[in-house]
């Protein structure tokens, strides 16, 4: 399991965010970070399908290294 974050360039609605609950959304000006732990590439590749299907672009996806 990897903690990871992945920045997107949409300010996405809490409604929108609610579709990654095992993410914690932070919202910015014109972009939005989703960061929490990813157990696998498989649940990696979920998320970042279902960001395109959405129609939002992945920006930056960064592994947050383990204190």
């Amino acid at each position: 399991m990897a903690k990871m974050l992945i920045r997107v360039d949409a300010e996405m609605s809490d409604e929108l965010s609610g579709a990654f609950p095992h993410l914690t959304a932070h919202h910015h000006r014109a972009s939005t970070t989703l960061t929490g732990e990813i157990t696998d590439q498989q649940e990696l590749q979920g998320v970042l399908a279902l960001l395109s299907s959405l129609g939002i672009d992945v920006i930056e996806l960064l592994t947050i290294p383990e204190d």
